[in-house]
């Protein structure tokens, strides 16, 4: 057989092929997996804000926070009957655990803190201690959400320290 009319490919240059796809493919996906966590991270920061919004308008008509929040559900002005005011139609939760938000404040609710995880190992923004809060909760789910790491709070108390 003459190899002049022979038209292939060599294992060899099959198997470089199949090498830069394959670093190609691993760079892509490390690329995606921490665009999800940052928004995640993103979605985490907005539902915090989105509380806060809530709380504060709460706030304003009873002069106290809530004593607690019901994630998943509705924040209103009693017990959420027909015809309440209702602040927030759905509390958010955790978009990769759907656990709850950690909600702190005390007795007569002059205060509030809403804590979540951060996944973004490398997020140095406003609010977020990689590290955790001395003085917070110190369980924000399982896994990569264990720390809460990052917190939201009313304008009337000091942040909370960092470890």
């Amino acid at each position: 057989m003459n190899k002049k009319n022979f038209f292939g490919f060599t294992l060899i240059e099959l198997l470089i092929v199949i090498a830069i796809l394959a670093i190609l493919a691993s760079l892509i996906s490390n690329n995606f997996i921490t665009s999800l966590k940052k928004g995640r991270d993103a979605k985490r920061k907005s539902d915090l804000e989105q509380i806060k919004n809530a709380l504060e308008m709460f706030y304003e008509d009873k002069k106290r926070y809530p004593s607690s929040l019901q994630f998943g559900g509705k924040l209103c002005e009693n017990t959420c009957i027909a015809g309440e005011k209702v602040y927030m139609q759905l509390v958010p939760k955790d978009p990769l655990t759907t656990g709850n938000y950690q909600y702190q404040t005390d007795t007569n609710g002059t205060y509030f803190r809403v804590f979540s995880c951060i996944e973004n190992v490398n997020d140095t923004s406003s609010n977020v201690s990689q590290t955790g809060y001395s003085g917070g909760p110190t369980n924000c789910g399982t896994g990569v959400c264990a720390i809460c790491k990052y917190t939201i709070s009313s304008t009337n108390i000091a942040p909370l320290p960092t470890p």
